[in-house]
């Protein structure tokens, strides 16, 4: 059950918003989920200010996630995460603020498990 939600300062094309959603499909198994109930949300042309000073190209992006990860599972996601930023849409690494959130009480279709 997890969710990816990206704040991104750039203008997000359909294309590459699909290319973003897709790699993240693929990197969510890092943290031993799946993609068949990862959701995906982008908010694009987002002020982002780091150190005091608006960034041109940044992203903050949060991963929801029923339950925990490893450490060093976490450290592998968000080098792929900073990896796929840089690839679609140039926005290096050192401008990108990942965070992880386990959840322990996640409701789906009526139900929590």
């Amino acid at each position: 059950m997890p969710f990816i939600d990206s704040k991104i300062t750039v203008s997000l094309t359909p294309e590459k918003e699909e290319a973003i959603k897709t790699k993240l499909g693929e990197a969510i198994q890092i943290l031993n989920k799946s993609e068949t109930y990862l959701m995906v949300g982008f908010e694009d042309n987002y002020d982002l200010y780091m150190g005091g000073s608006k960034l041109d190209k940044g992203a903050y992006v949060s991963v929801n996630l029923f339950g925990q990860a490893s450490p060093s599972a976490y450290s592998e996601m968000t080098k792929v995460i900073c990896d796929i930023l840089s690839e679609e849409l140039s926005i290096p690494g050192n401008q990108v603020y990942v965070t992880y959130h386990g959840v322990n009480d996640w409701g789906w279709n009526g139900s929590n498990f």
